[in-house]
């Protein structure tokens, strides 16, 4: 039988997150937007109160309270402003987290603490403009010499890659070999010869993106993350880490939609009712209330899979990330139905809701990735799980 109660310290964790949120981005979160700033200072804050470091040993700075607690965190974060939750994916799951599972003793004492505690930025870089969802078919190489390696290519729509100190950047670099030539480094992003531009999105304005150039981008051989050759390996089962905090914060999200929502059916009236009171809107919060549920069943499942030691859980992180992310898309537009020209405005917060949403069937595997990823899996043409990360 299953459990869905929280224990005590998850439930320390959540309302941490929410009161944090609710007194330190809510108040901010449209005018950020607005402006489209980068809130370097709120990041730190997050990292001293522990919110990137829930996969972490506290050894390297973590507190190691697992995936469920970064779910909570990620959805509580999203809920004031799914543009700033992005930071925990990229500082705790995507970087710290990948470095934990794959680094050197060196490279964990380097690179972690900075990482979660928010005084280093981190992103991680695998697409490129002919290479998204077919990854493999990336054109960087980072070509060996002497003691280390001359990293050239270009990487796009990185999120963090304007603010980021250090990524993750995977290249070829024996191209012959395909799949098991493919290698991740540690990068400086300081280092001579990178170039980032920033680039312009309709949503998520306070999650900087941009492109990456490396131009003869000397590494030495201790930035290779795990072995020569082990990219592929890294990059996939990276994946599905990352992926549960995208769903993390399509719920939070789609959890702000629907709050507002019901507060404004209460407080707006109609015919000299609030328009609660209309079957119409109590049609749509239904549907949106339900849609909410579903997606956070499905993370937590898989977040909890992964806190049990399923790690390999890929077929329960697509249901959760594609679920989740079609479900905020349809929630932000009810919510528009419910606010009509109000919810067109800058008054309310819901055209930011609806822009930042449309984001959630893109990143970390699209829609149609995630379609295939379950399909191929229902109809035994090859199976999402992986047993052997048990």
């Amino acid at each position: 039988m299953m459990d869905f109660k929280l224990s005590e310290e998850q439930t320390a964790i959540k309302n941490m997150a929410r009161s944090f949120a609710e007194k330190e981005i809510m108040p901010v979160a449209d005018e950020y937007d607005r402006q489209s700033f980068f809130p370097r200072e709120l990041i730190r804050k997050m990292g001293e109160l522990g919110f990137f470091g829930t996969l972490i040993p506290e050894e390297f700075g973590g507190t190691n309270t697992g995936f469920l607690a970064m779910a909570l965190v990620t959805e509580e974060i999203s809920r004031a402003s799914s543009s700033i939750r992005g930071a925990i994916n990229m500082q705790g799951v995507g970087t710290a987290y990948n470095i934990l599972k794959n680094g050197t003793e060196e490279q964990k004492r380097k690179y972690i603490p900075p990482l979660v505690a928010g005084e280093k930025l981190g992103c991680f870089a695998m697409t490129e403009a002919n290479s998204g969802s077919d990854v493999l078919s990336m054109k960087s190489r980072a070509v060996p010499q002497g003691d280390g390696f001359i990293l050239n290519g270009a990487k796009t729509w990185i999120s963090y890659a304007p603010v980021a100190d250090v990524a993750i950047i995977y290249a070829y670099t024996d191209p012959q070999a395909k799949s098991k030539g493919l290698s991740a480094f540690i990068v400086d992003m300081k280092s001579q010869g990178i170039t980032v531009r920033a680039m312009d999105k309709i949503g998520s304005h306070s999650f900087p993106t941009g492109e990456i150039i490396f131009e003869d981008v000397r590494l030495p051989r201790e930035s290779v993350l795990g072995q020569p050759g082990d990219g592929a390996r890294i990059l996939f089962s990276s994946l599905p880490d990352t992926r549960v905090g995208a769903a993390a914060g399509a719920v939070g999200l789609a959890q702000a939609c629907l709050e507002k929502s019901i507060d404004y059916c209460q407080k707006r009236e109609q015919f000299g009712v609030p328009i609660a009171n209309f079957q119409m809107n109590q049609a749509v919060i239904a549907e949106m209330a339900t849609l909410v549920e579903a997606s956070r069943l499905l993370l937590y499942r898989a977040a909890a899979q992964k806190d049990e030691g399923f790690r390999g859980n890929v077929l329960e992180t697509s249901y959760a990330k594609f679920f989740s992310a079609n479900a905020v898309v349809q929630v932000a537009n009810l919510a528009m139905e419910i606010f009509g020209a109000y919810g067109y405005s800058v008054e309310y917060p819901i055209g930011r809701f609806l822009r930042d949403a449309k984001l959630y069937q893109i990143v970390e595997g699209t829609s149609n990735i995630h379609r295939m990823i379950i399909g191929m899996d229902q109809l035994g043409l090859r199976k999402a799980n992986i047993p052997s990360t048990k």
